[in-house]
């Protein structure tokens, strides 16, 4: 993977995260990559900790990350997301702003800001 771009790097990740394939996302992180909140909390450190909170949200029957922008410089990659989920009260979208830096090919460190829930107007509540 060292020969990858950031820009390359990040794209199989979301490729790997709408294919729902565990192994492919996680093998673009390096074994140590640690996930956080934008300028807060760490979420996972290690594949250890990522595995589970992706293996969660791949449960989901409808989750699908669509991309409205990105933006590439040097090793840090920025995106601009619409992830369609399947919320307790029914399915609907987030945007998300994803900030990840890049290594020798793999993802070092992603960060993570979550936009408002929308839920889709034909969403059916869990009652």
């Amino acid at each position: 993977m060292a020969s990858q771009t950031a820009h390359d790097v990040v794209q199989a990740q979301l490729d790997a995260y709408n294919r729902k394939d565990i192994d492919a996302l996680l093998a673009t992180y390096v074994q140590d990559a640690e996930q956080f909140v934008l300028h807060g909390e760490r979420l996972a450190k290690g594949h250890a900790e990522m595995r589970p909170r992706f293996q969660a949200r791949f449960a989901e029957p409808d989750l699908h990350a669509r991309l409205l922008s990105r933006m590439v410089m040097d090793n840090a990659v920025v995106d601009l997301e619409v992830i369609t989920r399947n919320f307790p009260e029914g399915r609907g979208t987030l945007e998300m702003l994803c900030v990840y830096e890049v290594a020798a090919g793999r993802i070092q460190k992603a960060s993570f800001l979550t936009g408002e829930k929308k839920l889709d107007a034909t969403g059916h509540s869990g009652a």
